[in-house]
């Protein structure tokens, strides 16, 4: 086997008395398993961390080569594994794995892949290929039904968790993303041979899962909705933006949403302004005089409701006012 392929280790089985140690953050999305270097991890990827049994003694007494090489073979590497997508998570066992540019393992199945999005992930796919052009042939791994080789990609384990959980039609909101973490999830799609307005739709988890950041990251959302043409996105954050003013649009924001829905946000504003000024404008209808209000009473009030109104008008803005005596 070539050393300089990067392929999961062989398995070997564990004692049943073995030490179980590791500890799962909360709200983790990733799973670390210690074990020592010479040793592989073990099979089912459960979550547990083991000890891994002492190497066989010898009858001979070390040589100082080998006591130092064995001083460094006692090094501990450290496997991070994800909490929702390792083997034994499904039914169906994984036949993919992709490794993050963090270190991270992440057990797939290309069916549920291609089942969501026919070309999903070919780009790495072809990547991975054309690279194996370039490598000897190794031998052949134990277990035919189940690929051994690592795929690379370049993001990190928070991100490719939100890609792969829209894909598998699940949330990702367990483990909390950050707002920069979904928008850089959304912003890789495309790499991924991903169409984000074909998955990002009402009712949908990660559609929820955005919008719930449209009260603190209204203009961040709405230029990310505009920029992968998510037009339902974008109309429920643009609510959130009426008392934004326009005159301050960064000119970045402003070229990555685009003429249309910058021309979509300027024209909410002017029809909310119009709407706005003909409510204002259109004085109380009269009504029968009666002791209390005669028909001088009302011109006067009417006189009173146009002047009033016409300097509300003029300056009325959407957004919160502070009244001042």
């Amino acid at each position: 086997m070539d050393p300089s392929r990067n392929t999961i280790p062989p398995y070997y089985d564990y004692p049943s008395n073995v030490e179980q140690s590791a500890q799962l953050p909360l709200g983790s999305p990733n799973l670390y398993l210690t074990y020592p270097s010479p040793i592989s991890p073990p099979r089912d990827f459960l979550g547990h961390q083991f000890q891994a049994q002492s190497p066989p003694m010898t009858s001979h007494a070390p040589s100082p080569q080998e006591s130092e090489a064995t001083e460094e073979d006692d090094t501990t590497t450290v496997i991070s594994l994800s909490t929702v997508f390792h083997p034994g998570a499904h039914t169906v066992e994984p036949d993919t794995t992709f490794i993050t540019s963090d270190m991270v393992l992440f057990y797939v199945h290309s069916q549920v892949l291609r089942g969501t999005s026919p070309h999903a992930f070919r780009r790495v796919f072809e990547a991975h290929r054309d690279l194996d052009k370039n490598t000897p042939t190794r031998e052949a791994p134990s277990n035919p039904s189940r690929s051994d080789e690592l795929i690379h990609v370049p993001d990190t384990s928070a991100v490719l968790n939100v890609i792969l959980h829209m894909l598998y039609g699940t949330s990702s909101a367990q483990h909390s993303p950050s707002f920069e973490i979904l928008t850089t999830a959304v912003n890789q799609m495309p790499y991924y041979d991903l169409v984000p307005k074909n998955h990002i739709v009402p009712r949908t988890p990660l559609y929820d899962l955005l919008l719930t950041h449209a009260p603190l990251f209204p203009l961040q959302l709405y230029t990310l909705a505009a920029h992968h043409d998510l037009q339902e996105l974008a109309v429920a954050t643009s609510s959130h933006l009426l008392s934004y003013p326009l005159s301050n649009l960064p000119e970045e924001a402003v070229d990555r949403m685009g003429a249309l829905y910058l021309k979509r946000l300027l024209c909410l504003h002017l029809d909310r302004f119009n709407a706005l000024k003909q409510i204002l404008l259109s004085p109380p209808h009269p009504h029968p005089a009666t002791r209390q209000c005669s028909f001088q009473d009302q011109k006067k009030l009417t006189r009173a409701w146009a002047l009033v109104s016409a300097y509300l008008a003029w300056d009325a803005r959407p957004g919160m006012w502070s009244l001042s005596g």
